[in-house]
């Protein structure tokens, strides 16, 4: 199946209280809640494979891959309704002639002025995708602008979403394609008349180098870029690197498929306050399945991976697309895309254990009737602690002319008694 706004600051501000709110401890039960069913009729969107954003008002924002008006993917906004229920608007609807790209894989950002900020996977005018903006309009309404169609030369197929700097430029990567063929990360700085400027700062692919970064990126303190590539290294199955004034750095190269290390991420990277990272690999652990794992920098350079879960011992869950989140407490929260109690993938909590180690704690497990399947994306937190993401698939309606249903966006809240909870969500 695969295939009222923010400021800047206050974006990031939100981002970072998203993972440090009001929650504290191991959540005992879950209760999950469909915010919206996506149906793939007329207007609507399908198979949304993004992980979503919050405005300062409380709603939500995300992409479909397939669906909207012209079939080739959409931008939505859900709102929630004084009744408790949430409605969904459509904001844009990608066209079938391309040039204003198809396909949206990647989540949205906003800028200083309420604009959203995304990638297609496809579309644009070489057909290789497009970054674009949307401006909301006084009257209502969202104007779509294409910044960049990416030519093969500059890379081709974005698959994830883009980051700020503090100047507001862009930053991203490209799954494929560029000087080795093989991706690459570009930044995007805004011109004085208007337009954006692009340069390539690096092409994967060269040598020991990785190869076909499918996940964003995220900077540390000193403004360098972290980010996974899903191929390449050492040992040909994915790397975590940094860049640095323009110069990469292979950080990790993962060692097999089969590898107890893990293999093939496809997430993006985070920092504890440390500065250790933590990420997900698609195969690979104990039981080939995928892993958590933590990067810890050496005194002496270098960098020590540490596999903090292997996914496929039971119900456990399997083959995590997304990366990782933490809350206030230091656990992490994800999701893997398969396994669970009904094979369609799981949200999971790892808690750090007084003795060292990491616990694994299943919060749900999804296929179970309409409440969606097969979770690609990763997850966020409201203000109140209440997690919420996207399913590619499941829900109420049916899609592609009834083969699987159409995805959902879900809400995760956690149910009392808990342990140590300092929740302000009643059951």
């Amino acid at each position: 199946m695969r295939g009222n706004r923010l400021s800047i600051g206050l974006s990031t501000t939100l981002a970072i209280c998203a993972v440090t709110v009001l929650v504290t401890s191991t959540w005992a039960a879950t209760n999950e809640k469909v915010l919206h069913s996506f149906n793939g009729n007329g207007a609507d969107g399908y198979q949304p494979e993004a992980s979503l954003i919050f405005d300062a008002v409380g709603n939500l924002y995300g992409t479909t891959y397939w669906g909207g008006t012209y079939g080739f993917g959409t931008v939505f906004e859900l709102t929630p309704s004084g009744g408790g229920g949430w409605t969904e608007t459509v904001l844009h609807s990608f066209q079938p002639n391309g040039t204003d790209g198809n396909y949206p894989i990647a989540g949205l950002i906003f800028d200083a002025a309420g604009n959203l900020y995304g990638t297609t996977s496809a579309g644009g005018t070489y057909g290789f995708g497009t970054v674009f903006e949307l401006t909301p309009e006084e009257g209502g309404g969202w104007t779509e602008t294409v910044l960049l169609n990416f030519n093969g030369t500059d890379g081709s197929y974005p698959h994830a979403g883009l980051a700020f700097d503090a100047a507001g430029n862009l930053y991203g990567t490209t799954g494929y394609d560029g000087t080795y063929h093989y991706g690459t990360v570009f930044e995007l700085t805004p011109t004085a008349g208007g337009g954006w400027t692009e340069t390539v700062l690096h092409s994967f692919g060269n040598g020991t180098d990785g190869a076909s970064p499918f996940a964003g990126l995220i900077f540390d303190a000193a403004g360098n870029l972290y980010g996974t590539t899903s191929a390449g290294g050492t040992y040909g199955t994915g790397t975590v690197f940094e860049l640095t004034g323009g110069r990469e750095q292979v950080l990790y190269s993962f060692k097999s498929r089969y590898g107890a290390d893990g293999a093939t991420p496809y997430a993006g990277l985070i920092f504890d306050a440390a500065g250790n990272l933590y990420g997900t690999t698609l195969y690979g652990g104990s039981y080939t399945l995928g892993t958590v794992f933590e990067l810890t920098p050496s005194a002496g350079g270098g960098w020590t991976e540490t596999v903090l879960h292997s996914f496929g011992n039971g119900t456990d869950g399997a083959s995590p697309y997304a990366g990782l989140i933490f809350d206030a407490a230091g656990n992490l929260y994800g999701t893997a895309w398969q396994g669970g109690t009904y094979f369609y993938g799981t949200v999971f909590e790892l808690t750090p254990t007084a003795g060292g180690g990491w616990t694994e704690t299943v919060l749900h497990s999804f296929g179970n009737g309409a409440d969606g399947y097969y979770p690609y994306s990763g997850l966020i937190f409201d203000a109140a602690g209440n997690l919420y993401g996207t399913t590619g698939g499941g829900g109420t309606y049916s899609c592609n002319r009834g083969l699987y249903h159409c995805g959902t966006v879900f809400e995760l809240t956690p149910i009392y008694p808990c342990t140590r909870c300092s929740h302000s969500v009643l059951p």
